[in-house]
């Protein structure tokens, strides 16, 4: 069935739905864990503007730039962690415990950050 305005429809009970297909661009995008968390949040606490980026077909290139640029800013505040806690290959060497638990508080540590500046925003 189809309207006026050159969008199909299809007939589910008593309503017409939309025929809504993703353009091919954003069809071949894939997600890395940072961006769907930030899709969760939009989902759940932001449902506006989520489904306004959804119609306009903005939200998975915006999804993408967030996945992409928390992976980087990520990467980058562990290495600067790294750096300033003295977290060494040569502490690793010499102390493999302690180089994990610090390790894992520099991760921990970095994802809040993330968290916090990007995906919770």
């Amino acid at each position: 069935m189809a309207n006026n305005n050159s969008i199909t429809y299809r007939q589910v009970g008593d309503f017409l739905i939309p025929n809504l297909t993703l353009p091919p661009k954003e069809a071949t995008i894939r997600l890395g864990n940072w961006g769907m968390m930030h899709k969760n949040h939009l989902i759940k606490h932001k449902k506006v503007q989520f489904n306004i980026m959804l119609t306009k077909g903005t939200l998975w290139t915006c999804l993408a730039d967030v996945d992409k640029q928390a992976g980087e800013m990520f990467d980058m505040l562990v290495e600067q962690m790294k750096v300033s806690e003295g977290v060494t290959e040569e502490l690793k060497k010499q102390n493999q415990m302690d180089w994990v638990q610090r390790m894992c508080d520099i991760h921990a540590r970095a994802r809040e950050i993330v968290y916090s500046d990007l995906i919770y925003k």
